[in-house]
C-alpha cells in the first residue's frame, strides 16, 4: 500500500515580509478567525492593505489544537443565527477558496442519558427546527442506527436515553482551513507576517493608532484583536478589561484505526466527545479544565476521566492506545458566548469569548468582525455579542448547548 501523500504547503507558509511602518488594519492573532477576518475585510470590503500579525507561526495556537467539530445546534436564538450562517458558509468554503480541506458532512450526536437531558435535548431541537437549524430526536435505537458501535444497553451507569442529531453538522481538517484562508488572503495582498509579538498599543488620547511589536512599531488605522486565550491580556495593554477567563481545554488523539465510527457524539452527562478523523485516529476530548491557566498540555486527571467516558459509550475502543494529548487555552465569558465588539477605546476592536465554540464558528466569526472593523458598526448577527451586553445585562446563556466543549 502506498503512503497518503504529505499535504501541499502553500508557498506562502514560508515567506514572512518585513513588516511596513503603517497599515490600514492590523489584525492580532494569525489563527482561523484572524485569517477569515482578513480573508473577508479583503473580499467583502476591498481593504486590502492589512497586516496579520503573529507571535507565533501561522495557524500554531487553538487553531491547531481544536478537534475539528462543526455545528450549528445552539440553544439561544442569537447563537443559532451566527452559527447556522457559519455552517453555511463552511458548506460553500471548499469551492470558493478552491482547497479541500476534507469537509465532512457525518453528523453530530449528542446522547441524553437522564430526564433532564432528554428535557434539554428536547426543547434544543424544537429551538432549532424554529430557527431553521436541522436537528432531530433520535430515540436510543435510532441512534444505534446513526452510530451502530455506540452501547445503548439499559444495563450501563448511565444508559441511552436518546439524542439529538443534526446531520448537516461534521468535521474539518483544520490545519487545512488555515492554509486555505492564509492562501486565498495572501492572494488578495494581506501581509501575513509571523515571529511578531505586539507588546503594546500607541495611542492618541482615547483611540488606538497602532502597535508596538518586536519588529517595530506599526502605525495603523484600525487593530482587530483576534487572538484566543490572551485577548483579555493584550486588551489591557491597551486600556479595556474583557469579562473573560483562560481556561486549559484539552484533547487527544489514538492511533489509527480502521473507519468504525461514522459520525461525531458527545455527552454532556458522561462528559467526553468523540470522532474519528479522516486518517482514522480517534478524536476524544471533555470541557474545559475547570482552573484557570495557559498551560497547553493534558492534565491527566481530565484524560483519565475522559477515556473512562468515552469506553462507557464505546466498548470497542477498549483497547485503543493514546497517540498524544495536547491542550489549547479558550477565553470564557460569564454567559458562555463570544464577544465580537467595538470596545470603548477608538479603532480598537475585539473578537474573543468563543470558549469551545471557536473553530466551529470561524467564517462567520471573520464575516462578521471584518464587517465590524470596515464599517465601525456591528453586523446584525454580532449585534447581540457586543460587549455592552454586560452593563446591560443582556446575555446568551448558552452553558448547556456548550458545556462539553465542541
Amino acid at each position: 500500500m502506498t503512503a497518503e501523500p504529505l499535504p501541499e504547503h502553500p508557498d506562502f507558509l514560508w515567506r514572512n515580509p518585513e513588516p511596513r511602518s503603517s497599515y490600514d488594519v492590523v489584525i492580532v492573532g494569525a489563527g482561523g478567525h484572524g485569517l477569515a477576518t482578513a480573508y473577508y475585510l479583503a473580499k467583502n470590503h476591498g481593504i486590502t492593505n492589512v497586516a496579520v500579525l503573529e507571535k507565533g507561526w501561522l495557524a500554531g495556537g487553538n487553531m491547531a489544537r481544536n478537534t475539528t467539530i462543526i455545528r450549528s445546534n445552539y440553544l439561544w436564538d442569537e447563537s443559532a443565527a451566527i452559527y447556522e450562517h457559519a455552517l453555511k458558509l463552511w458548506e460553500g468554503l471548499p469551492e470558493e477558496l478552491e482547497y479541500d480541506f476534507l469537509f465532512s458532512q457525518r453528523g453530530v450526536l449528542n446522547l441524553a442519558h437522564t430526564l433532564q437531558d432528554v428535557r434539554e435535548g428536547v426543547r434544543r431541537v424544537n429551538a432549532n427546527k424554529l430557527n431553521g437549524v436541522d436537528a432531530e430526536w433520535l430515540e436510543p435505537d435510532e441512534a444505534a442506527e446513526v452510530c451502530p458501535i455506540l452501547n445503548v444497553s439499559p444495563r450501563t451507569r448511565y444508559p441511552v436515553l436518546g439524542g439529538t442529531f443534526q446531520p448537516r453538522a461534521g468535521i474539518a481538517k483544520h490545519d487545512h482551513v488555515a492554509w486555505a484562508l492564509a492562501r486565498r488572503a495572501d492572494e488578495l495582498g494581506v501581509d501575513l507576517i509571523q515571529g511578531c509579538e505586539v507588546t503594546g498599543f500607541l495611542k492618541d488620547g482615547d483611540r488606538v493608532v497602532g502597535v508596538d511589536t518586536n519588529r517595530g512599531r506599526i502605525h495603523a488605522g484600525r487593530v482587530g484583536l483576534a487572538a484566543a486565550g490572551h485577548s483579555s491580556v493584550l486588551a489591557e495593554r491597551a486600556g479595556v478589561r474583557l469579562p473573560v477567563q483562560s481556561h486549559p481545554l484539552q484533547a487527544l488523539v489514538s492511533e489509527l484505526h480502521e473507519p468504525v465510527h461514522p459520525t461525531v457524539v458527545m455527552s454532556n452527562h458522561v462528559h467526553v466527545y468523540v470522532s474519528q478523523a479522516h486518517k482514522g485516529e480517534l478524536v476524544m476530548g471533555a470541557g474545559v479544565d475547570s482552573y484557570n491557566g495557559y498551560g497547553q498540555r493534558g492534565s491527566f486527571h481530565v484524560i483519565e476521566h475522559q477515556m473512562a467516558a468515552a469506553v462507557e459509550l464505546f466498548p470497542v475502543f477498549a483497547r485503543a492506545h493514546v497517540l498524544r494529548t495536547w491542550g489549547g487555552i479558550v477565553d470564557v465569558t460569564p454567559d458562555a458566548s463570544p464577544i465580537v465588539s467595538t470596545t470603548p477605546v477608538e479603532n480598537l476592536y475585539v473578537n474573543c469569548g468563543w470558549g469551545t465554540g471557536g473553530f466551529k464558528a470561524t467564517p462567520a466569526a471573520g464575516w462578521t468582525f471584518a464587517h465590524t472593523i470596515a464599517t465601525g458598526e456591528p453586523h446584525p448577527l454580532n449585534a447581540p455579542f457586543a460587549l455592552d451586553r454586560f452593563r446591560t445585562g443582556a446575555l446568551i446563556d448558552e452553558h448547556g448547548a456548550a458545556a462539553v466543549a465542541h
